[in-house]
């Protein structure tokens, strides 16, 4: 991976997160709470594991172990 891909999925794993948010708002207006919270689970589930996987890769670049390389070299 280099560092624009790890940028890009850093804003799109971003955007899940927020998008779950909207999900949740917008279906707790329309449905009910219960099923709100069923519609904006798995977005959110996604977009938090995205990150969670972003923070440890950049942690193991920061140490030296697994590097994320640059774009153009």
């Amino acid at each position: 991976m280099d560092r624009s891909g790890f940028v890009k999925l850093s804003v799109v794993a971003f955007g899940l997160v927020i998008f779950s948010f909207f999900v949740r708002g917008f279906s707790q207006l329309l449905f009910g709470r219960a099923i709100a919270e069923v519609l904006q689970a798995p977005i959110a589930i996604v977009g938090f594991s995205l990150l969670v996987y972003l923070f440890v890769r950049a942690t193991l670049d920061a140490a030296g172990v697994w590097s994320v390389k640059n774009g153009d070299a």
